[in-house]
């Protein structure tokens, strides 16, 4: 028995494989295949659109699969089929933050609110979202599906559009500027009701969630070791903002300490010239890749 894993294709598929590999799962994409090798023999991998990801769990074509909890709305409000959240993965093609769908117009345009937009054209590939979007609202609107290349659409193709951005800057390119925010997104680990049913198949996928879950934990952190005496201790541990309280142990001579921790990775450069006045020695900074709360 194996476990059918839908990777998205696209833009979350760089940054999908990078935290399956902090994860423990190396992933091999060939160019001429849809169908990525994985180094878990129990696990066989297809590449699918985030946009399409929710259909083929929901119809059991696959088992999990990674895609926006966008898509996954998406897909329930035009077939009323559902799938099983198995976990909330904050991560991005860029960083480790939600993106946002934003509701944008030229910059030249005078529209300055919603309101403003009665009655004109939107283009969007998120139309369901975006048409509830303008009812919730009660603004008449026209919103029709792009194929893509959504920024170079207004003024001439549609009055204003609904696109995905992590920064801005694609938009502010095509001069184009935000009016408000349609909604926040960031991938879900999800999958089929079949494959929860499986008790082998769920317990795969829980450990996969889990491992997912502790890369993301273990992003922008570091851990720290170092040896200080017992009597610099207390000075010590006070500059140490940690997870959670730094561990300490005793070494050979009794006089002496090892403390552990982990803490932000952006801290370390003003932290270890603090350590070491405070009477720190053999301090060492290491690379996390997981951390399991």
């Amino acid at each position: 028995m194996k476990l059918r894993f839908g990777i998205p294709k696209g833009s979350l598929q760089e940054s999908t494989i990078q935290l399956l590999s902090q994860a423990g799962f190396t992933v091999y994409v060939s160019s001429r295949s849809y169908y990525p090798t994985i180094d878990d023999p129990e696990i066989e991998c297809v590449l699918i659109r985030a946009q399409e990801m929710a259909r083929y769990v929901s119809d059991d074509a696959i088992d999990v699969g990674l895609t926006g909890n966008d898509w996954i709305a998406e897909h329930a409000a035009a077939t009323g089929n559902h799938v099983v959240n198995i976990a909330d993965l904050i991560y991005s093609k860029q960083s480790f933050r939600k993106i946002r769908w934003v509701l944008a117009v030229p910059e030249s345009s005078p529209y300055r609110t919603p309101q403003d937009l009665k009655g004109a054209t939107v283009a969007t590939e998120l139309v369901r979202a975006t048409e509830s979007y303008f009812s919730q609202r009660g603004i008449t609107v026209n919103v029709e599906f792009s194929w893509g290349a959504t920024e170079a659409k207004p003024p001439r193709l549609a009055d204003a559009i609904v696109e995905a951005t992590e920064t801005g800057s694609t938009l502010r390119a095509n001069h184009l500027r935000i009016i408000d925010t349609v909604l926040e997104s960031n991938p879900q680990l999800i999958a089929s009701e079949q494959a929860v049913n499986n008790k082998w198949k769920r317990d795969k996928i829980n450990n996969i969630a889990l491992l997912l879950q502790a890369a993301i934990e273990a992003q922008g952190r570091v851990g720290l070791m170092l040896n200080v005496r017992r009597a610099d201790l207390d000075g010590v541990i006070a500059l140490l903002p940690a997870l959670l309280r730094p561990t300490v142990s005793p070494l050979s001579d009794d006089d002496w300490v090892a403390v552990s921790s982990i803490i932000d990775e952006q801290t370390v450069r003003d932290l270890i010239p603090k350590l070491k006045e405070a009477g720190s020695q053999g301090i060492v900074e290491y690379p996390l890749n997981k951390i399991v709360p």
